[in-house]
């Protein structure tokens, strides 16, 4: 008989089922977008009852349009957003505030009272190996806490719970009330700003200085074992969930990038880039985070450096809603395409401030070099520009931190079917650029995962095997034009700091 791995895919902006087959290959997808919540400017959130609706949708999606059942299932893995955080009440099962998403900024008071503690930004660096910054989920917990009335009373008593969007999705899938499992793996915990690094549990003092109890912290477990079954009365009833891997980590895992130095880098809502350091951490020292990349069962932990831009993918969606420039995502390539050259126009998109390397909560978006040559269709290059330009920055840092130039770029995510931007990407970088045949490598990872822990998959060659590239693109821009309009986008990113003054919310 044969049978598939399925992966649940928990984004910023969706929630994916996919199942696969032995070889890698997509055998059906559910697909459901949640509400994008914005009470205030920098706040966004989530309503984590509706992603969980949207879990069991896109799960019986999936089996339906693949006229499969549960016992063709052998295992199921989730991928997530990382750092959004989900607070909820452990009797209930109902959320005491909506998830607060990664991109969330609301807690920067809290940051700046963290750092003033001694140290600053640097102040858990060492064991955690993140700054003190907006984008992790230990503030916004402390938020919670703090602003939502009784909830710092329940959490003293034992009676909330916390964990990533992965962690709600589990313990939802488990039986939540019933019996669910209140787990995270080593990825997700790492993301939260409570983790030590080298001993893979949580901080006992940081949680302390951040007035989160112990008890409301999931379990720290493996990528890859198995976690617990879908609860009697869900949409998994009796299948092992067995992977867990945050979105960016996952994606690196089904890229294969199981060498040390090898590096992806997925283009979504934002862009991530991960170059896998082996078992080894390495401390940045430019702006960089240092991050778990994967670990599985009772193997020692695999670490990553990984680049982090907030805005990139999303800065598509802000000009299609907000501005109404374009009516559907894809057409920005064709407006793109109408001009030759971006007219002098940079957008650098500080909307939650600025990531890596920068990591400046001050700055905020600015749209520079304007004249009254530019048109809508160069703005639209603007926009793609700005996720090559951004990513160029990344990968500067870490050819500064590993030593090591990159020699290619492995790419995946929405934004990969852009032939224009990843043309331009070639080019800022001067390396190639590869997609791999099957570009939904967030899902693959998580399915992987998944299934090397049931004995789907016999080991890491396995996975390498299935790995096929789709097409590559080969630098072509004139260097001289290729470090000048590097120069100006840097000069474009000054502009955007020191916007967001101490009086400002």
């Amino acid at each position: 008989m044969t049978q598939y791995v399925l992966a649940i895919d928990q984004g910023t902006t969706s929630t994916r089922a996919i199942i696969f087959d032995h070889s890698g290959a997509i055998v059906s997808v559910g697909q459901k977008e949640h509400r994008q919540i914005f009470p205030r400017a920098g706040w966004v959130e989530h309503d984590p009852l509706e992603i969980s609706a949207r879990t069991r949708d896109v799960v019986g999606e999936a089996l339906a349009r693949a006229n499969l059942n549960l016992g063709d299932v052998v295992a199921a893995g989730i991928t997530n957003q990382r750092e959004t955080a989900v607070v909820w009440d452990r009797t209930t099962g109902e959320p005491v505030y909506n998830a607060i998403v990664w991109q969330d900024t609301r807690t920067q008071p809290i940051v700046a009272e963290l750092g003033a503690l001694g140290g600053g930004a640097e102040r858990y660096k060492d064991r955690v190996g993140l700054p003190l910054a907006t984008y992790f989920s230990g503030p916004k917990v402390k938020w919670i806490l703090d602003n939502v009335e009784g909830a710092r009373a329940k959490a003293e008593n034992g009676q909330l719970m916390f964990g990533n969007t992965d962690t709600w999705t589990l313990w939802n899938l488990t039986g939540g009330v019933d019996g669910g499992v209140h787990v995270t793996d080593v990825t997700n915990a790492s993301r939260t700003m409570l983790m030590d690094l080298d001993t893979l549990a949580w901080d006992a003092d940081i949680a302390g200085e951040m007035g989160i109890p112990m008890s409301m912290l999931p379990q720290i477990r493996s990528s890859s074992e198995q976690y617990g079954t879908g609860g009697p009365g869900g949409v998994l009833k009796g299948v092992p969930i067995s992977g867990i891997l945050g979105d960016q980590q996952a994606a690196t895992f089904g890229q294969v990038c199981y060498e040390i130095g090898t590096a992806k880098n997925t283009y979504g809502t934002g862009n991530f880039l991960l170059l896998n350091t082996g078992e080894e951490r390495v401390a940045s020292q430019n702006g960089l985070l240092t991050t778990v990349c994967y670990q599985l069962g009772d193997a020692a932990p695999i670490y990553a450096l990984e680049g982090s831009i907030a805005v990139t993918g999303a800065l598509v969606q802000w000009l299609r809603d907000n501005l109404g420039l374009i009516g559907a995502a894809p057409e920005i390539e064709q407006l793109a395409a109408s001009v030759e050259d971006n007219g002098g126009a940079y957008f650098v998109p500080a909307f939650s401030g600025l990531f890596a390397p920068y990591w400046r909560a001050d700055a905020r978006g600015a749209l520079v070099g304007l004249t009254s040559y530019v048109n809508r269709g160069h703005l639209a290059r603007a926009v793609l520009e700005a996720t090559a330009f951004q990513t160029r920055e990344v990968v500067d840092a870490m050819n500064a931190d590993s030593g090591v130039a990159l020699t290619e770029l492995k790419v995946d995510g929405g934004m990969v079917g852009n032939e224009l931007l990843m043309q331009f990407q070639a080019d800022i970088l001067n390396v190639p650029v590869i997609r791999p045949k099957v570009a939904e490598t967030t899902a693959l990872g998580a399915a992987y995962a998944a299934g090397l822990a049931e004995g789907y998959w016999s080991g890491l060659d396995d996975l390498r095997a299935n790995w096929a590239e789709d097409k590559r693109w080969n630098p072509e821009l004139d260097p001289a034009e290729r470090e000048r309009s590097y120069r100006n986008w840097k000069k474009a990113v000054t502009r955007t700091f020191d916007w967001v003054d101490a009086d400002v919310s």
